[in-house]
């Protein structure tokens, strides 16, 4: 059985960091591409950073580059997402995700971590 379990998240003041893991079990790890996306209240899930099975090429979104850092620890079968500078807009419910490298859709997902960013 697949599963994805986010942890790491809390309340932060604004302008510090947190860093998220995804540990993942069930599955070749290494054989994945990994997502992070985020949900705010009232609003869209929106993406947040990928990185590529081979974790060798990383993609943010504008409004975290630069910010926040995707990587991943195949030996620990663990996607960890580095967010730095936090601002009070990135409070969401950030979660993981992975697919199959070649296949489309991202169809394993985990629960979500809340992180709330203080002003």
């Amino acid at each position: 059985q697949v599963q994805l379990v986010e942890s790491g998240g809390g309340l932060v003041q604004a302008g510090g960091s947190r860093r998220l893991p995804c540990a993942a079990s069930g599955l070749r790890f290494s054989d994945y591409d990994w997502v992070w996306f985020r949900q705010a209240p009232g609003e869209e899930r929106e993406f947040v950073a990928r990185i590529i099975w081979s974790g060798g090429t990383t993609y943010y979104a504008d409004s975290v580059k630069g910010r926040f850092t995707i990587s991943r620890d195949n030996a620990k079968s663990t996607v960890y997402l580095q967010m730095n500078s936090l601002k009070p807009e990135d409070t969401a419910v950030y979660y993981c995700a992975c697919r199959l490298r070649g296949r489309a859709e991202y169809d394993t997902w985990g629960r979500g971590t809340q992180v709330t960013v203080s002003s």
